[in-house]
């Protein structure tokens, strides 16, 4: 077990974790302590690994050094003693046997997580050449971790640090990457990226295991995996034949010349991957015990169905996170872009829910969120243009964790009341409001006691936006920018889009 995790999260969890083999004694290292690491200034930064029972291990960087002594179990953990910004050397471990890790360089690091737009990499995002060749950072480093489920909480990965370089950047996460690049030129500091996450994965997947296992309101995420588990059997069964009649459907479209159907998909339910906590399992235990700064977080589309759910699922993930890193730090994240075809009536879809929670998610402590309503694609759920992405977090980064005093949010709404005929919305992050394009302002809906929204007339007055149509004679609530691809245009003075939102707290339209 490692030292400072809370034990109450993973009850009887030591005799489930196996400990790398040992070769006669010898002091071993995880993935994540190797070559080119980046290592967390101003605070005592965690290096661990395993060793003899009993074994004395020494850390040595930039001339300090601390010890630790193997448990039980063989693991050990040391404190590096705070190290300025910018130091590179060369890290040692001595117990019986002596590890050099090379190029070590200490500044900031984050880890970057989500599922596939955050997986999303440089070569396939907007200007993927020109970015290649003017991604010269040596201070810049990403750590990917090898995409792994499973069912107990792993203790080591496979992954390598790279120093970010115009042949390693095509390969990183192109949010983390445009991130780190930013916040680095910003700060002028050392920027590393742990990076882990796994396309097409809802947030269940990254939540550790007993904490959805023991709470009434996560048991259907836990019986449905237990329902896929058992029919698993039947449904390989039925794959293995699927798959059969499909191979000579393949032959037989290509001796014809034609392309071949889509091979049918292979059932969940074998393996760990569709259980509740494997990726957290996988590939977040292993780097927990890593020093870091905070966390960027872009996923949400797999969870679009059940917004509900995700408004208490999203934030108990944040906070299982914080609770195992032993640190409340910050945690940025991106709200889903717009994306799919636009309606010419007012809607109420899931993605529109999903948007919603992870907005009222803001009330955590220590997160931000960055507004993605503009840049998405109509007919791709991967948006290329990351670099504003990646920006506009950084932006939150730079204000909220490294004091840098400018606007990081676009307006966000906070209260909203009727009055004679009219709807008067009031916002934060409101200075300069104005549409983004033209001179009338987009995306307003508007409903009276009916709850039939109608596409709304509205204007700027100083901070506040009031909004109208002759449809509704009385307005009871307003919405901005409700639909899975809105057309909205609501910015602040520089730029940065107001979320969407709503003033009512009525259910779902069916």
């Amino acid at each position: 077990m490692k030292t400072h995790r809370p034990t109450h999260l993973f009850p009887l969890l030591a005799s489930a974790l196996l400990l790398p083999a040992l070769a006669h004694g010898e002091v071993k290292l995880p993935a994540i302590i190797s070559d080119h690491m980046v290592l967390q200034q101003d605070v005592p930064a965690n290096v661990w690994g395993w060793a003899e029972p009993g074994e004395k291990v020494a850390v040595t960087f930039a001339g300090q050094t601390a010890s630790a002594v193997a448990g039980a179990d063989g693991a050990w953990s040391a404190k590096v003693p705070p190290t300025d910004a910018g130091t590179i050397g060369e890290m040692t471990i001595t117990g019986k046997n002596s590890l050099t890790v090379r190029n070590v360089v200490v500044g900031e690091v984050w880890v970057c997580s989500g599922q596939s737009n955050m997986e999303w990499i440089v070569a396939n995002s907007a200007n993927p050449q020109e970015e290649a060749k003017a991604a010269n950072y040596p201070l810049l480093r990403m750590f990917t971790v090898t995409k792994k489920a499973a069912t107990e909480p792993q203790q080591d990965c496979e992954g390598k640090w790279e120093v970010c370089t115009p042949e390693t950047a095509p390969r990183f996460s192109a949010v983390g990457y445009f991130f780190a690049r930013h916040v680095h030129q910003a700060i002028k500091q050392p920027l590393g990226m742990i990076h882990t996450s796994w396309g097409g994965t809802p947030a269940e997947f990254w939540v550790p295991t007993p904490i959805l296992a023991r709470d009434p309101a996560f048991q259907p995420i836990v019986k449905a995996w237990d329902n896929t588990v058992a029919a698993y059997p039947k449904a390989k069964e039925a794959y293995t034949a699927a798959l059969a009649q499909w191979r000579e459907e393949e032959k037989a479209a290509k001796a014809g010349g034609k392309t071949p159907t889509r091979a049918p998909r292979a059932p969940r339910g074998g393996d760990a991957f569709g259980s509740p906590g494997c990726l957290y399992n996988g590939m977040i235990e292993p780097v927990a015990d890593y020093t870091i700064r905070g966390a960027i977080w872009y996923q949400g589309e797999s969870n679009a169905g059940g917004a509900q759910l995700y408004k208490k699922l999203f934030p108990t993930m944040i906070k299982s996170w914080r609770a195992m890193w032993g640190a409340e730090f910050p945690f940025l994240f991106v709200q889903l872009a717009n994306y799919m075809a636009r309606h010419p009536e007012p809607t109420d879809p899931n993605w529109a829910r999903l948007r919603e929670a992870q907005l009222e998610t803001l009330e955590l402590p220590r997160t931000g969120m960055a507004v993605a309503i503009d840049v998405g694609e109509e007919k791709d759920i991967h948006p290329k243009n990351k670099q504003e992405v990646g920006r506009r977090l950084a932006l939150v980064a730079e204000a909220t964790v490294y004091y840098i005093d400018h606007e990081f949010s676009g307006p966000i709404f906070t209260t909203g009341q009727a009055e004679e005929g009219k709807y008067r919305l009031s916002f934060r992050s409101a200075d300069g409001l104005k549409p983004s394009a033209g001179d009338k302002l987009e995306g307003f809906a508007i409903a009276g006691a009916d709850r039939k929204f109608v596409w709304a007339d509205a204007m700027i007055e100083g901070d506040h936006v009031i909004v109208s149509s002759p449809q509704v004679a009385a307005p009871v609530a307003v919405r901005y920018g409700w639909a899975d691809n809105p057309a909205v245009n609501l910015v602040n003075a520089t730029g940065l889009p107001a979320s969407p939102f709503r003033t009512d707290d009525w259910p779902q339209a069916q």
